[in-house]
């Protein structure tokens, strides 16, 4: 789940620890999270395992949990890679996780997500994707954002198309899928001066820094 070199950062203004939305909580992962983590994880294997690497493969023990989340977490904080848990608001219940990458390059971040098999279907990725957008850009005062996905992943192709971003580019046989077999890819682009007017600002979402200080409202 971690792609970039060690040395690459996504410089945001302020590193935001919580963000909440109509529905969910994204948060950092906590190393305390990895009892549910492993079992969201490993619930959503097979749901997932069409397109994503780390979900074809077995089970992870807890400890190996554990030291995944630790990893995460020292990345948050150093601004190497934001890894989020979303949690559903009332219950508490993860629903996926997310994240601002820096694999996009200086001055952007991109955005990547997970759903849970039990929250598919009800907006959660759109609502997920929306928030980390008004985040890069209302916070990280970042210059653009990017969703990348693959060629087949019609479901999650839609996500960004229903926000407002634009299909720059289609890489040809870029990603590798757990089939051994390689697809194209599809680049999603929104730039800050399109922001204002996307709708992925329609979505309500509030951040607040470590100290609990709103970022934004």
């Amino acid at each position: 789940m971690l792609h970039d070199g060690p040395d690459r950062r996504i410089t945001l203004k302020e590193a935001v620890y919580r963000v909440e939305t109509t529905r969910l909580v994204l948060r950092c992962w906590s190393p305390d999270d990895a009892p549910a983590v492993k079992k969201a994880e490993d619930e959503s294997r097979q749901h997932l395992s069409t397109f994503m690497l780390w979900a074809a493969k077995g089970p992870e023990t807890l400890d190996d949990v554990v030291a995944k989340l630790r990893v995460f977490r020292s990345r948050f904080d150093t601004g190497a890679d934001y890894m989020y848990g979303a949690f559903d608001r009332e219950s508490g219940q993860i629903v996926g996780g997310c994240g601002l990458h820096p694999r996009a390059g200086a001055g952007g971040t991109e955005i990547g997500y997970w759903v849970h098999p039990a929250w598919t279907r009800k907006g959660v990725a759109t609502e997920v994707a929306a928030a980390l957008t008004r985040i890069a850009f209302e916070v990280g005062r970042l210059r653009f954002v990017e969703i990348r996905c693959a060629r087949s992943n019609e479901t999650s192709a839609k996500i960004p198309r229903k926000l407002g971003f634009v299909h720059e580019a289609t890489l040809r046989e870029r990603i590798e899928l757990p089939s051994g077999t390689f697809d194209d890819v599809f680049v999603f682009t929104m730039h800050a001066r399109d922001y204002p007017s996307s709708a992925a600002k329609t979505f309500a979402t509030s951040a607040v820094a470590p100290t609990g200080r709103p970022l934004m409202t």
